[in-house]
């Protein structure tokens, strides 16, 4: 950050009064004691008295069981973007988070463009209400014309929604908001708790402000390379969710005698591509087509929750039942708004961060290649992101050099899952190494689920706690042995499609 923003963002910080909450909006869906406030920021940071728009935030104080004294703030970003925080206060009620809620008031907020917090919008949401899409398993040229054309649409869609304050979408702005929100809090440093894209939010702030962090957990860290932001990153994750979809299908097929799905990952493939092939042909309960089937089981390469519930479906359908199957990948009509403001937000920050190829043969070229070797995500992969190729905004963002801080930065911790696929293992050593000698990792070995801190798994929340009650670390590098592998369950068990063991307020979001 330099110029005039951020100076804007100095004399934002210095002057902003303490924020007011209250009993939350009834649309927030937050019960007491969470309270909520608004936090007023310059959309343009360059201009401090130009137009304002208001974030919203959440928390629950500190509860001092056991005694403990208050430590301070604790603000936490899901990641995303584009995925809200507010939520976040209602893990002050969980076992694993007891002794953190006592020590700290526990802080979400929505990001700018999130939720309420000046919403972004780049389509009706009705149009992604709209069901079922079908999708090829391996796209044809013409269908790749379609898609570009849509990208482009996206992206014209995106300029026209939000007009003069697109390019304002930005890590960089998100940034000078929290740090904006750190001071309103009435904290001197920030402690802060990111996961997926929040690492990456995190480790920009220390790099700006080293001097106001106190302490950070980044959790599923993103690689912060500028060289990778984003469009190499996004390539990346082929190969990582790929292994992922190994890892299910090698766990269905070990539970074959509950699933019938095939006892090796290659014949769970193929009851796959049978489901595939059926609703390509038929949607399942005229909603699931084979674009929501693969939304349904990406998920499986995110978490391993959910496991047991996509198999059932998945032996369910070929048993002849599609019900559990249609509840699992369907469409719900009144999340549309929220989703399509997920994929705004997600679009015009990746966007605007960075470069990305402007022509659409560098992008072909890149995912044929990948796909060769990692088909079951790439495409759908790419034309998430395409709308950046097209992205009506002159000048992007250059990428700030994430460890390129003026001054030492106290203890930070880093949490990566080995075979996480979303925020792929060598992304955690960068930043480990970036971030300097203070920084420490904790590694959950032969795992891959994404966002690994607050009930997945014992020992790494052992490791968590201490650090940010004491700020001591147990070592540079240190592994835990992998969190249980969920349960089978039979195709009757309607438990299997309850919710993980994580809470929801913690999983960072799949756009």
């Amino acid at each position: 950050m330099a110029g005039r923003a951020a100076k804007a963002a100095r004399r934002g910080a210095a002057g902003t009064g303490a924020l007011e909450f209250r009993a939350c909006p009834a649309v927030e869906e937050l019960p007491s004691p969470v309270r909520c406030a608004t936090l007023r920021v310059p959309l343009d940071y360059a201009r401090p008295d130009g137009p304002q728009i208001a974030l919203t935030v959440s928390r629950v104080p500190a509860t001092r069981h056991g005694g403990a004294a208050r430590q301070g703030s604790l603000v936490h970003n899901p990641g995303g973007p584009g995925a809200s925080g507010m939520s976040f206060p209602l893990v002050a009620d969980l076992p694993e988070w007891e002794r953190i809620g006592a020590a700290y008031d526990l802080v979400g907020y929505a990001p700018r463009g999130v939720g309420r917090s000046a919403p972004l919008s780049c389509e009706d949401p009705a149009a992604r209400a709209k069901g079922p899409t079908q999708v090829p398993a391996e796209p044809s040229a013409a269908y790749k014309r379609q898609r570009v054309a849509a990208a482009l649409a996206y992206a014209r869609g995106c300029a026209q929604r939000a007009g003069a304050a697109l390019p304002y979408y930005t890590t960089l702005d998100n940034v000078r908001d929290l740090h904006v929100l750190r001071a309103a809090l009435g904290e001197e440093r920030l402690t802060f708790f990111g996961a997926s894209y929040g690492t990456y939010l995190g480790a920009v702030y220390a790099t700006l402000h080293p001097g106001h962090v106190r302490r950070m957990v980044l959790d599923s860290a993103v690689d912060p390379d500028p060289r990778r932001i984003w469009y190499v990153n996004n390539l990346d994750q082929a190969p990582g969710f790929e292994r992922r979809w190994y890892d299910f299908r090698a766990w269905v097929a070990r539970h074959h005698a509950a699933y019938r799905l095939g006892a090796t990952p290659e014949a769970v493939q193929a009851s796959y591509e049978r489901v595939r092939e059926a609703v390509a042909r038929t949607p399942a309960g005229g909603t699931v087509g084979t674009g929501e089937l693969q939304a349904a089981f990406l998920q499986a390469a995110y978490y391993d929750d959910v496991w047991p519930q996509r198999a059932a479906a998945l032996g369910a359908f070929l048993a002849g039942d599609p019900g559990p199957l249609v509840e699992q990948a369907r469409q719900e009509p009144e999340s549309a708004a929220a989703r399509e403001n997920a994929r705004a937000v997600y679009t015009a920050v990746l966007c605007n961060d960075a470069s990305w190829p402007a022509g659409w043969e560098t992008w072909d070229r890149d995912n044929t290649e990948l796909a060769r070797r990692a088909p079951f995500e790439t495409w759908a992969n790419a034309f998430l992101n395409l709308p950046c190729a097209y992205w009506p905004v002159d000048e992007r963002q250059r990428p700030v050099a994430v460890g390129a801080q003026p001054t030492a930065l106290p203890r930070t911790l880093i949490v990566a899952a080995q075979r996480d696929g979303a925020t792929p293992y060598p992304g955690a050593l960068e930043l480990q190494r970036r971030l300097g000698t203070e920084a420490a990792l904790v590694t959950e070995k032969g795992a891959g689920a994404h966002g690994v801190v607050g009930g997945r798994n014992d020992c790494v929340d052992r490791h968590v706690e201490r650090y940010l009650l004491t700020g001591d670390t147990s070592g540079w590098r240190v592994t835990c042995a992998p969190h249980p592998e969920p349960a089978p369950v039979s195709l009757d068990d309607r438990a299997a499609r309850g919710p993980g063991k994580v809470p929801r307020a913690l999983l960072p979001p799949v756009v």
